[in-house]
C-alpha cells in the first residue's frame, strides 16, 4: 500500500514538474517573440513609472539607467527616496542630469502611514503621477527598451494588474547561483504556470496599475492591509472583480554577490509573508522540490523491481534535466554549477518552509517588520 501511494505521488509530482516547465517555456518564448517586434509605444497610453530607491545594490546604475532608455513616447519617470541622504540619491540626480530630455523627477520624503517602508516611499510618487496608467518598479529591475509595451501586451479587459516576477542574472559567487536557482527555474516557473492556469499572483518587482481601480479601492494606502504590498495587491484586484496577470517573458534582476545568510534571510522573509497571506497555497510548498519525489521513488522502487538508489538517481536526473531544459529554452541563467545550486536549493526548501511556520519577524533594508496580526504584536509588547 505504501509503495503504491508513493508511486502515485511520484507520478503526479513529476507530471506537475514537467508541465510547469513546459508552460513556462511556452510563455517565455511567446513573450520573446513579441519583444522582437514590439510597437514603439505610439499606440499605447501615456505611463508614469514610479521607482522607489533605498540604498545601492551592485547593479543599480545599470538598472536605473535602463529607465531612461525605454521606447515609449508618453513617459513620466518619478524616483522616490525616503531621505535626502540616501546613497541612491546622488546616482538618480546624475542620471537625470545626463538625460535632460527625459521627463523625470526625484521626490524626497517618507509617509509612514503603513507598516510597509517601501509602500510609504511610493505613496508620494503615486500622488504626483500625471497619468492614468502607473508602473511601480523596484530599483533592481533591468528594463529592456520594450518594457512598457511588454507590460501592456499582458493587459486584458478583465485584468486589473500586470506584474513580472524577477529572473536572476549576473550572479557573482556560488550563493548568488543559489539565488538564481530559487528565482528562476523554481519560483518564476511556478508563478508562470499558475498564471497560465488563471491563478495569477501579484509580484512587487514590476506592477502596471490601472489608476482608477486602485484609487477606487482606497489608493496606495489600501496596499497596507498586508505587510507585503504584492499580497495586498492580489487581494485588492480580486476584490474588485479583476485578475492579476504576468508578462510572458519576465524581466531580469542582476544579482551580483550574495552570501549564504543573505539568501536564507531573504527566502525565510518571503516564506513568512506567503504563509501569513496565503496559507492555503503555502502549505504544499514543502512537496514542490525534488526531495519528496526522490523519497517516493525509493519507496516505490520494489514495484518496478529496481534498486532504491537507482530509482532515486533516475528521479533526480529527470527533475534536474527538466530544469536544465527550461533554463536553456528560456535563455535564463545556467552554467556548469547550476545543477549543484538547484540541489542546494532543494535541500534548503524544507528548512525555509519550517522557518516560515515558526516565526513572524524579519528585517527588510534595516527595518524590523513582522507578519503577525496587530493584536498579536500589541499583546507581545505588553510589559511583563
Amino acid at each position: 500500500m505504501i509503495e503504491w501511494a508513493a508511486l502515485v505521488f511520484l507520478a503526479v509530482a513529476t507530471l506537475f514538474h514537467i508541465a510547469s516547465a513546459a508552460m513556462s517555456v511556452w510563455r517565455v518564448r511567446k513573450g520573446a517573440a513579441f519583444s522582437l517586434s514590439a510597437p514603439s509605444g505610439d499606440a499605447l497610453p501615456p505611463v508614469t513609472i514610479v521607482r522607489p530607491v533605498c540604498g545601492l545594490d551592485p547593479f543599480d546604475e545599470l538598472t536605473l539607467k535602463s529607465t531612461f532608455r525605454l521606447k515609449h513616447p508618453g513617459l513620466e519617470l518619478i524616483f522616490c527616496s525616503a531621505r535626502e541622504r540616501d546613497a541612491a540619491v546622488p546616482l538618480v540626480r546624475r542620471l537625470m542630469a545626463e538625460h535632460p530630455n527625459v521627463d523625470a523627477k526625484l521626490l524626497i520624503g517618507d509617509d509612514t502611514s503603513t507598516p510597509n517602508p517601501k509602500l510609504n516611499n511610493v505613496i508620494k510618487g503615486w500622488a504626483a503621477a500625471r497619468h492614468d496608467w502607473i508602473i511601480i518598479a523596484d530599483s533592481n529591475v533591468l528594463m529592456p527598451p520594450s518594457y512598457v509595451a511588454e507590460m501592456f501586451h499582458a493587459q486584458r479587459a478583465d485584468t486589473g494588474l500586470v506584474c513580472s516576477p524577477p529572473i536572476g542574472s549576473r550572479p557573482l559567487g556560488f550563493w548568488a547561483e543559489v539565488e538564481c536557482a530559487f528565482l528562476n527555474t523554481y519560483q518564476a516557473r511556478w508563478q508562470l504556470a499558475a498564471d497560465t492556469l488563471g491563478f495569477g499572483f501579484a509580484q512587487g518587482k514590476s506592477m502596471l496599475w490601472r489608476r482608477d481601480l486602485l484609487d477606487r479601492a482606497g489608493g496606495m494606502r489600501a496596499l497596507g492591509i498586508e505587510v507585503a504590498e504584492d499580497a495586498a495587491a492580489t487581494k485588492v484586484v480580486r476584490g474588485e472583480g479583476f485578475n492579476v496577470r504576468l508578462v510572458d517573458a519576465p524581466f531580469e534582476q542582476p544579482l551580483g554577490p550574495r552570501s549564504y545568510r543573505q539568501i536564507l534571510d531573504r527566502q525565510v522573509r518571503w516564506a513568512r509573508l506567503r504563509r501569513a497571506t496565503f496559507p492555503f497555497y503555502y502549505t504544499p510548498e514543502l512537496l514542490t522540490g525534488s526531495l519528496a519525489p526522490m523519497a517516493a521513488a525509493a519507496l516505490a522502487a520494489p514495484l518496478a523491481e529496481i534498486d532504491a538508489l537507482a530509482a532515486v538517481g533516475l528521479t533526480g536526473a529527470l527533475w534536474l534535466g527538466t530544469e536544465a531544459w527550461l533554463a536553456k529554452k528560456t535563455g535564463w541563467h545556467m552554467v556548469a554549477v547550476s545543477p549543484l545550486a538547484w540541489i542546494v536549493r532543494d535541500l534548503a526548501l524544507p528548512v525555509v518552509w519550517l522557518k516560515g511556520w515558526t516565526g513572524d519577524g524579519f528585517t527588510w533594508r534595516g527595518n524590523d517588520m513582522t507578519v503577525a496580526e496587530p493584536s498579536v504584536v500589541a499583546e507581545q509588547q505588553k510589559p511583563a
